[in-house]
């Protein structure tokens, strides 16, 4: 087995998919996922980008019909994490009024984040090396503490926090861990970016957020293709099993074996 057939194989990835039976499939994953679990409802941040808008689709139809099914009102909170001020913000309300959500909070995370960094850099100068905290570091720090915010919020609601990641992201290990890597599910874990778009346009996201260049929105002007050097087209052909361009499948199985760390669980002996 090659080490492409291995990596979809790992990854679940269907060379071809039906976006209607791959939107009931994970609608009833989380709704069995919530009858299991006894809680209330799912937790969703809403970025702006394609993929929490699927996410936010697919829990907003599951919360929906089990509130129907059960009589029990099942909800799916949608909450909004800018860094002070987000320039597309408007995208993340868009998303939430297109599935009509009722349930939404908006917590900005720049003063916590601010003073984590300060704390950080406290550290480095007690250390005798002073300098500011990296712009990565610092783009970490943001992902971290979005999750902090959406645990507090789900363990008093009794919600389930529903992550965002699918197989695209993972092959990379392009998620911050145990920062936005840090959710109880994850809807969309075995679909590569072009089926998440499928799924996006059977289930009516914005054409706002579909047009959008994708990005974890860690600092100004970061995107993900720009930061890995990789196409989305690229990564989703090499997950479907077709072959793509010599350097950029050198490129993305490097970026996969140097990121096994990201997709095992904490080692232990």
């Amino acid at each position: 087995m090659s080490l492409q057939q291995d990596i979809i194989a790992k990854l679940g990835v269907k060379p071809q998919i039906d976006p209607k039976e791959e939107i009931r499939r994970r609608v009833q994953f989380l709704k069995d996922y919530l009858i299991q679990s006894s809680m209330s409802g799912l937790l969703i941040a809403i970025s702006g980008g394609i993929d929490s808008a699927v996410t936010t689709g697919l829990c907003k139809m599951a919360t929906d019909e089990l509130s129907k099914e059960t009589g029990r009102d099942y909800i799916t909170l949608g909450v909004f994490q800018p860094y002070g001020e987000q320039a597309d913000i408007s995208d993340s309300y868009a998303v939430a009024e297109a599935f009509q959500l009722t349930h939404k909070i908006e917590t900005n995370i720049e003063q916590a984040v601010d003073e984590i960094a300060l704390e950080v850099e406290y550290g480095f100068k007690h250390l005798g090396i002073p300098r500011h905290v990296s712009r990565e570091g610092k783009g970490n720090i943001k992902a971290r503490t979005r999750m902090v915010m959406q645990y507090a919020l789900a363990f008093d609601l009794k919600l389930i926090v529903v992550g965002t990641d699918h197989a695209s992201e993972a092959i990379t290990g392009f998620f911050t861990k145990y920062g936005d890597g840090a959710v109880d599910v994850t809807p969309l874990s075995s679909l590569n970016k072009r089926q998440v778009r499928q799924l996006a346009a059977e289930l009516g996201v914005p054409q706002s957020v579909l047009d959008k260049a994708p990005t974890a929105g860690l600092w100004e002007g970061q995107t993900d293709e720009g930061e890995l050097g990789i196409t989305y087209d690229d990564n989703s052909d090499y997950l479907e099993g077709k072959e793509i361009g010599a350097e950029a499948k050198a490129k993305l199985e490097k970026q996969y074996l140097r990121t096994e760390h990201k997709r095992a669980p904490i080692p232990g002996i």
